[in-house]
């Protein structure tokens, strides 16, 4: 694919999106009524031009595939292939313009060619001028960390819309645009998709909308420019080593969101003060932006005192500058009170009395994929849960630990084409925290499995008999789940909400839950 060698929410299986929300015409209008080349070209930085420049732009496309007459094509240059290679399967499809960062051919065909310095910011520039700047009619929330952004977007979004905000949310599990949703295919979708999204939030009198906001979406320009009313810093640790190259790089491009290189300053920065790198953006913060913080650390805006863990919940007391209460929640686990506090100070940010919300999170029903439990009637706990990092496995491991009377046993594997730092930095936290582990596909690619496993086997003393390696994911559950006695606990981790599993340049359907209940009642 020609942009993020991802597949675009049209290339979904089984999905095939209404043009309403991503064919770029909007709702069949008039093509008169659409703006020119030439408009949206406007005040932009353009090296060089050829061909006319007054033809009426009915849709943005990075993606051949998705060019229709009238559709304007930029060929941006990916981590797989270079969009210029496609140039002319856009033109063959009705393409009126192309804009590369190649020099403009000399050939005339009708077709207008623009050359710019850096055509994924353009993109991003025009994607917001061609959708008329929905974000500026939204109040977006930018969460972004690389723990807990799943949990914190959408449990920001319930409390929202508890209160009475009509909440719109894009992010890993699904895209809510308010009236519908639709399944995510990227967690921080394309510019010109993003914009689409947030469009048909605005066209559903959506006030709000929350974005998970990623370190590659960032550092590829994806939301370039976007107006954020709010964005919150959850936590930083190891992860995406293969694409930043350490983890001042990765800090740096997170911290785009709060200095101003990615768009407009947002009006409130809500940090977590008990992670370091949230002390470090901290010191950093423009005077001009509303300073929320959140944790168990003194001195927090909305803090957590008294926490008490269980196997039912958390309970804690919540304090923030205008009260203090005692509250529960049925999420579990001491990183989902940081999550917690880091919706509630969002919604404080966003001018909301917390008093009666905090009933309401006893009511959030969770995220699928997050510590999701599978009960088919078996005498221990089966639990999966999203956690790909070796901090996010560390922490589920340990708060199960917590809570389990028998054996932790742990189902778990690293994607491929991946971060190799992380892969025996797992199997090291799985060998020291659960009692046995099946390590397994989880997403492979491209990359052979015997490679994954071999940079998995770093993390483990030699001769270890704890730790298996099952290439075949569904033979690998089945054999944790046969092991397990009653008051055991088996965790499922790395493809939580996922429902399939990316070989090669396929993707089957496989879903951990759904798996995990088969083999449970086939014994």
């Amino acid at each position: 694919l020609t942009g993020y060698g991802n597949f675009p929410l049209s290339f979904l299986p089984g999905i095939s999106p209404p043009r309403l929300v991503l064919g770029g015409g909007g709702c069949g209008a008039a093509k008169a009524s659409q703006p020119t080349l030439e408009a949206l070209l406007r005040d932009f930085e353009v090296k060089a031009l050829r061909g006319p420049m007054k033809d009426r732009v009915m849709g943005l496309a990075m993606d051949s595939r998705r060019v229709e007459p009238g559709t304007l094509f930029f060929a941006l240059s990916g981590h797989r292939t270079q969009g210029h290679f496609f140039i002319e399967e856009a033109i063959e499809r009705g393409a009126l313009g192309i804009i590369s960062e190649q020099p403009v051919p000399n050939a005339e065909r009708g077709v207008a060619y623009v050359q710019v310095a850096d055509a994924r910011n353009i993109l991003a520039r025009m994607a917001a001028r061609f959708y008329r700047h929905p974000d500026k009619a939204l109040k977006v929330i930018g969460v972004t960390g690389t723990n807990g952004k799943s949990t914190v977007a959408m449990l920001t979004q319930f409390l929202l819309q508890r209160a009475g905000c009509k909440t719109g949310m894009i992010g890993t599990i699904h895209y809510d645009l308010g009236e519908r949703t639709l399944p995510a295919s990227l967690t921080m979708p394309a510019a010109v998709d993003l914009y689409a999204l947030l469009d048909q939030m605005r066209n559903f009198q959506c006030s709000h909308a929350v974005i998970e906001a990623t370190s590659h979406g960032i550092e590829q320009k994806r939301a370039e420019g976007l107006q954020l009313d709010a964005a919150a810093f959850l936590n930083l640790t190891q992860d995406h080593m293969d694409y930043h190259g350490s983890m001042e790089a990765y800090f740096a491009v997170k911290k785009r969101l709060f200095d101003g290189q990615n768009g407009p300053l947002p009006r409130v920065a809500v940090v977590n003060s008990d992670d370091p790198y949230g002390r470090k953006l901290l010191e950093t913060l423009s005077t001009k932006i509303e300073v929320l913080t959140f944790g168990e650390h003194v001195g927090a805006t909305v803090r957590a005192t008294d926490v008490v863990l269980g196997a039912e919940g958390t309970t804690f007391t919540v304090q923030w500058p205008q009260g203090k209460a005692r509250i529960h929640s049925p999420l579990l686990g001491s990183y989902n009170v940081s999550n917690i506090l880091a919706a509630l100070a969002l919604c404080h940010g966003e001018g909301l009395m917390l008093e009666p919300l905090l009933e309401d999170l006893a009511k959030f029903p969770g995220v699928p994929g997050r510590m999701e439990p599978v009960d088919a009637g078996q005498p221990f706990n089966v639990r999966v849960d999203f956690a790909h990092t070796n901090d996010a496995l560390k922490n589920a491991l340990t708060m199960l630990r917590a809570i389990t009377p028998g054996r932790l046993l742990v189902v778990f594997g690293c994607g491929g084409e991946r971060d190799r730092e992380k892969r025996p930095l797992m199997t090291r936290v799985v060998h020291r925290y659960a009692d046995e582990g099946w390590a397994t596909a989880d997403n492979p690619r491209g990359e052979a499995l015997g490679q994954i496993f071999n940079d998995m086997r770093g993390g483990l003393p030699q001769r270890c008999r704890k730790v298996h390696f099952i290439e075949d994911r569904r033979e690998a559950i089945g054999q944790a789940l046969s092991v397990a006695r009653s008051g055991d606990c088996v965790l499922i981790a790395g493809k939580g909400h996922e429902t399939f599993q990316n070989w090669g340049n396929t993707v089957a359907a496989f879903d951990d839950r759904a798996v995990a209940r088969e083999c449970i009642e086939s014994n």
